[in-house]
């Protein structure tokens, strides 16, 4: 498998991996896209989050799965909008959503029958993170719920998620950004199993695969448009209230960051970049590619239509990550997998890397139990292997992904396109950028003043920082 750097964070990585990840916003959030909305003059009639990074993690509640006082693990029920309600009288609780629920049940019908316990694995469907805050201060959440790592420093904040002791040698297991994606203040909170980042996956029917630079992606692209072979020379998800996560590979490649490091390599809320010289370098490619501009960036195009955009044949090349092979494999069409190229004379393309993880609840029923199975089962290759199956993410055990890869080149190509990827930040004060860096950049592609939407993008991020 290939493996990045040993830094904890926000550093590059030197060789190539990895939910997509849709932060949702908290209310805090929420109140400062309202001001990003005033200060910029950019409306929006989406009813989306601001928040558009990508999340593969669930976000919101489900009805419960039905719950068994035999040995055996309840089958999970179909989601509703209604949070999962514990049975006081299961042993065992544990939130994932719908698509990872049928596997988790497999694994805790195993452990349930060896352990003479009760199980219940309960799919949710929308808003997780805020779901399991919520119950777990009220005391009614579950044992184990699944993830981003870009949710620990809101959990570890809130008080709910403990500290997860991983021996040296189940450490070592994993690919080391993964490990370090659940490593939060110097400790272990979870125990990964999937990465994820963006790549360019293109129409190989329609234009030339891997190019060199964004320039020559963008030429390509026009060309096809020219020549009636498609309408879009790109699909980038954007929107009416902008995709930061999406726009990432190439605000790094512009020299842009979100925040800087301190001397552990961890990330710094103090030092906010969305205004520096490289985010603002990012932001005149926006203008200059955007609706006044060369008209590629568009807030037509957001995360309804990007993917099917492509498998529709209407653009020969889509920016976005391992959740859309399936589409891309279902539409039959010849494709390839490459880094997002970067601006001529700039660097490379930086996209986030993500990891989704189990962490065990800091108020759980039982917590030898929960770390039990969270450290001895979920640990396990088979378990990470059977997770790809239902959704074809890079799996975080080594063992696991040098297995996958042999037989599917698509995650190895999706790790390549990461050589030069930085960590999606987890600490709390991520959730303040999400809405107001959305809002600056959707502006700038429909013809706002790039310097200027930056700047007041970077000050309602320090501010919501400083308010806390």
């Amino acid at each position: 498998m290939l493996s990045f750097l040993s830094l904890p964070f926000p550093q590059q990585l030197t060789k190539g991996v990895m939910v997509r990840y849709r932060p949702s916003l908290t209310t805090a959030a929420v109140a400062v896209v309202a001001a990003a909305l005033s200060l910029t003059g950019c409306s929006s009639s989406s009813s989306k989050s601001a928040a558009a990074g990508s999340s593969s993690s669930t976000s919101s509640a489900s009805s419960p799965s039905a719950t068994s006082s035999s040995s055996a693990a309840s089958a999970p029920s179909s989601s509703s909008s209604a949070p999962p309600v514990r049975d006081p009288n299961t042993d065992l609780v544990i939130w994932t959503d719908a698509q990872r629920a049928p596997v988790l049940q497999q694994f805790a019908q195993s452990f349930a029958s060896a352990n003479g316990i009760s199980v219940s694995v309960q799919p949710v469907a929308t808003d997780l993170q805020s779901a399991y805050v919520t119950a777990t201060a009220a005391g009614k959440g579950p044992d184990i719920v699944v993830g981003a790592t870009d949710w620990i420093g809101n959990l570890v904040q809130n008080g709910a998620i403990s500290p997860l002791p991983l021996a040296a040698s189940q450490k070592s297991a994993f690919e080391t950004t993964a490990l370090n994606a659940v490593t939060y203040n110097g400790q272990v909170y979870g125990v990964p199993y999937a990465t994820e980042n963006l790549a360019l996956i293109t129409n190989t029917g329609e234009a030339a695969s891997n190019p060199a630079t964004f320039e020559a992606m963008v030429a390509n692209g026009q060309a096809a448009v020219k020549a009636g072979e498609a309408s879009e020379a790109l699909a980038m998800q954007i929107g009416q209230q902008g995709d930061p996560y999406t726009a990432q590979p190439l605000m790094g490649s512009a020299g842009g960051f979100i925040f800087g490091t301190k001397a552990d390599g961890s990330y710094d809320p103090s030092q906010v970049g969305v205004d520096n010289t490289g985010a603002k370098a990012f932001a005149a490619q926006l203008a200059k590619y955007g609706e006044k501009g060369q008209n590629v960036f568009k807030r037509s195009i957001d995360a309804n239509n990007a993917v099917s955009l492509f498998t529709s044949g209407k653009t020969p090349y889509l920016i976005s990550g391992p959740w859309a092979l399936a589409q891309v494999r279902k539409a039959g069409l010849k494709y390839a997998i490459s880094p997002v190229p970067g601006f001529a004379g700039m660097g490379p393309s930086a996209p986030f890397v993500g990891v989704q993880a189990f962490y065990v609840s800091a108020k759980a029923k039982n917590t030898a139990l929960a770390q039990e199975f969270t450290l001895n089962y979920l640990t396990k290759k088979d378990v990470e292997e059977a997770l790809y199956k239902v959704d074809p993410r890079a799996p975080a055990l080594t063992e696991a992904y040098n297995d996958v890869s042999k037989t599917d080149p698509d995650i190895a190509a999706f790790q390549a396109a990461a050589a030069h990827g930085v960590v999606l930040p987890q600490i709390p004060a991520m959730s303040a950028v999400w809405g107001p860096l959305g809002i600056a950049e959707a502006a700038i592609v429909g013809g706002a003043d790039p310097n200027t939407a930056m700047t007041n993008a970077a000050t309602q991020i320090k501010a919501a920082i400083a308010k806390g």
